[in-house]
């Protein structure tokens, strides 16, 4: 009880004090913020070849003007920005800037009927693209609905005992089936299978005469369990469907979850035994329970995780169910998507929820309520492929490592840009949507050789073959192998530069590795080598990125930055050898300053005439602000002026009370007082804030002299201030006063509790009287060792 006592009072401290800091935060408020300064970094890097400069980044160009560098500037100064380059020199004829591109290798029209010879739904067919890292390349794709488009449907069905009442709809739904598609295309086959679950516990009962026989009464026939049995092909022939589906007989199993995974997986891949068609591919799946995923296997001793191929055998049984553990929800959606199958999960009510969750991780799926008996699965069918057939969704397939892809879907009611795959929903029969797919590569990701990966509608048996060209190297013009521009063919030009042989080196080859190994002429007055700014080749410096001169003395990234660019970004100047070299219309150490005045013109002149224009902004005149000088708060009129002379001459207060007679030796002051002026005009009388009342008084020139009529004080009646204080004081009392009675009623009731528990205790009374009915247990230990004389 103690502690429960001091826990309460803590709490209640706890909540004064947040009272009163948040009281604190109302009265007292504060403002909290950042600055994010950004500084732009040089985008090229410094690289020795064409290749590694357009790879760098897809704004980097190189110059392969013969002779571009100058005075020990590295080769690496090549690679620049196509600005930067033609400010140095380079002509456009030497810029190499290879771009991207996109072909149509094949665009066959779009069809309007599937009757047609050839079905094309998909366009364009093939498509080639020139891609360098870091560039973006976009092309369209667009996809319209062909009407009768063919269909083929199988039908998997749960056949654990729980099913029994849905076999026999089924069996009788084959030609409903096939009549309601058909209001779709004419081209419509339908094929059967069913599951049960693993043949082992515990899944189901592997007692001799229950696998026989696993009805839950023996006067009752029930086939023997089975993971899952392809019962008919897909096919068009009702009668033969009819005939199929009425010799299967219902079966059970001993657990709740089915099997229903590997059978979809199974009726997947196992396309020849299905017979599955290059057309739309939809599975239906009937069932009113859960289903086993990876790893409930190993409650069977299965642990090998399943392969994903075909096992069924001649009888179309899956034989190797009880040596494979169910497969993963992902690994079914990777083998569905893969086959182009569109699965339709027909499910009771008890387990829709499972179901819409399993859908939700598998693309191209429905969802739809079943009956208890299966007698909606027509409609459900029906309802589910209409909600798929009208949603188109684009997707890649083995798009290859380090290229980029995002998709625009311009649908009919609706855009959407940069998402992970094209989509539209509520797409008609003969309507067109499209797609803009955008490609881009990584930067430093370049892979040589052709990069294929296809696009396709998922349900939808065509493919776009896309065949993607990285650009990873410069197509050069000017090669020339063992080049008398290379020092005596002593090394191979290409870009504007020399790849020398081995034993070489040097701008042009000059130089032999072994002849050449001092570092005297790179050294001045006894600096380090070439400034500890490059390094010393064939007796010369060949600098850093950024640095050049005889001995690398001269440093174009060291200038002054204006808001965090080298002179001021590439538009307003350049480095030069550590000062910035401005453009034209710009000056300053950082080239910060701009020579337009456009932003200080005003229709009354330039700075509204109380400034001048110092880099296109107004610095005003002393008395007058704002960015054009128009507002002038220091231009006192005559109240304003003479105030502080009327307040100390008058009441001998005021900022000028120490220095009157100095400042105001001009000004002669009258004292009026009430009965003197209460009948005077009230026009042109000043009122000024004195120090502690209001001052009114008029002011009157009469040439060097200025005359003050000063009325009697007036005390300041600053309502607002009084109100703000009072509204205050009042809040700070309030809060007090309720903390201070919230805090005296629980000590009050806290203090009774514990009084009354306190009491409680000492008037227990605990009767002591012994149950006759008890007898305490006793316990005799001998030890067989003992002897007792």
């Amino acid at each position: 009880m103690e502690r429960f006592y001091c826990i309460v009072r803590r709490k209640q401290n706890m909540v004064a004090v947040m009272y009163v800091w948040t009281l604190g935060l109302l009265l007292y408020p504060g403002s909290y913020g950042n600055k994010e300064t950004e500084h732009q970094t040089d985008i090229c890097k410094h690289t020795l070849s064409c290749s590694e400069c357009i790879q760098s980044h897809p704004s980097c160009v190189w110059c392969s003007a013969k002779n571009f560098t100058q005075g020990g500037e590295s080769e690496g100064s090549r690679c620049s920005t196509r600005l930067e380059l033609i400010q140095r020199g380079c002509d456009e004829e030497h810029l190499i800037d290879p771009k991207g591109l996109v072909q149509f290798l094949k665009d066959a029209p779009l069809s309007e009927s599937a009757d047609e010879d050839t079905v094309t739904q998909l366009a364009p067919q093939k498509v080639y693209l020139k891609l360098r890292p870091g560039q973006k390349r976009t092309f369209a794709v667009r996809f319209k609905r062909a009407e009768g488009y063919p269909i083929d449907l199988y039908y998997l069905m749960d056949l654990s005992y729980s099913m029994k009442d849905d076999l026999e709809n089924v069996k009788k739904l084959g030609s409903d089936i096939q009549q309601v598609l058909h209001k779709v295309t004419k081209s419509v086959r339908i094929g059967f299978g069913s599951f049960v679950d693993k043949t082992v516990l515990p899944y189901v009962n592997t007692v001799k005469w229950h696998i026989q026989n696993p009805c839950p009464s023996r006067t009752e026939r029930c086939q023997p369990p089975f993971s899952y049995r392809h019962v008919l092909s897909l096919t068009s022939n009702l009668t033969l469907f009819q005939q199929r589906v009425s010799a299967e007989n219902i079966s059970g199993n001993l657990d709740t979850p089915e099997g229903g995974l590997d059978a979809i997986l199974q009726a997947a891949v196992c396309t020849d035994h299905i017979g599955w068609r290059n057309v739309t591919r939809l599975l239906v799946f009937a069932s009113d329970d859960v289903f086993h995923m990876a790893g409930d296997g190993k409650l069977g001793g299965i642990y090998m995780p399943t392969d994903g191929r075909c096992h069924l055998n001649e009888n179309g049984e899956y034989y190797q169910s009880n040596m494979f553990d169910y497969p993963s929800v992902g690994h079914l959606s990777q083998i569905l998507t893969a086959a182009n199958i569109q699965p339709i999960f027909a499910v009771t009510s008890n387990v829709l929820p499972t179901y819409q969750g399993l859908s939700e991780l598998i693309p191209k799926s429905a969802v739809g309520e079943l009956k208890e008996d299966s007698s909606n699965v027509v409609n459900l069918i029906s309802q589910a492929y209409n909600n798929l057939s009208s949603t188109v969704n684009l997707q890649h397939v083995n798009l290859p490592k380090g290229i980029q892809i995002s998709y625009d879907s311009h649908c009919p009611d609706s855009t959407t840009e940069g998402q992970p795959h094209g989509l539209c929903s509520g797409v008609k029969i003969n309507q067109t949507v499209e797609f803009n797919v955008t490609l881009w590569m990584d930067e430093n990701t370049c892979q040589d050789g052709l990069q294929r990966f296809k696009l396709r509608v998922l349900g939808f048996n065509e493919e776009i073959n896309v065949d993607v060209e990285p650009v990873c190297n410069c197509d050069c013009k000017d090669q020339e192998v063992f080049s008398s521009y290379c020092s005596r063919q002593y090394g191979n030009f290409s870009c504007g530069i020399c790849s020398c042989m081995d034993g070489y080196k040097g701008k042009h080859c000059e130089c032999h590795q072994e002849k050449h190994d001092s570092n005297d002429g790179c050294i001045i007055n006894g600096s380090l080598t070439c400034n500890g700014r490059g390094k010393c080749e064939c007796g010369r410096c060949a600098c850093n990125k950024n640095v050049r001169g005889p001995f690398c003395e001269c440093d174009d990234a060291s200038c002054e930055r204006y808001e965090g660019q080298l002179c001021g970004g590439i538009n307003r100047g350049v480095c030069n050898c550590g000062a910035c070299k401005c453009n034209s219309n710009y000056t300053g150490s950082a080239c910060g300053c701009s020579l337009d005045t456009s932003a200080c013109s005003t229709p009354n002149g330039i700075c509204s005439g109380h400034g001048k224009c110092e880099c296109n902004k107004c610095v005003c005149d002393k008395g007058y602000f704002n960015k054009l000088c128009s507002d002038c708060p220091g231009c006192q009129t005559p109240c304003q002026e003479y105030s502080a002379c009327a307040e100390c001459k008058a009441f001998a207060t005021g900022p000028l009370r120490n220095n009157c007679t100095l400042y105001c030796a001009r000004v002669n002051v009258t004292m009026l007082k009430a009965s003197e002026w209460s009948g005077k005009d009230k026009d042109g009388w000043c009122q000024e804030k004195g120090e502690d009342s209001l001052i009114t008084f008029r002011v009157t020139e009469d040439g060097d002299l200025v005359h003050i009529l000063v009325k009697e004080k007036q005390e300041i009646q600053d309502n607002i201030q009084q109100l703000i204080l009072g509204l205050v004081l009042g809040i700070v009392l309030l809060g007090l006063t309720i903390i201070i009675l919230y805090r005296i009623t629980v000590e009050v009731y806290d203090r009774k509790e514990y009084h009354r528990f306190m009491k409680a205790r000492s008037q227990e009374q605990w009767n002591d009287a012994q149950n006759p009915l008890y007898k305490c247990a006793t316990t005799t230990v001998v030890n067989p060792n003992f002897t007792q004389e």
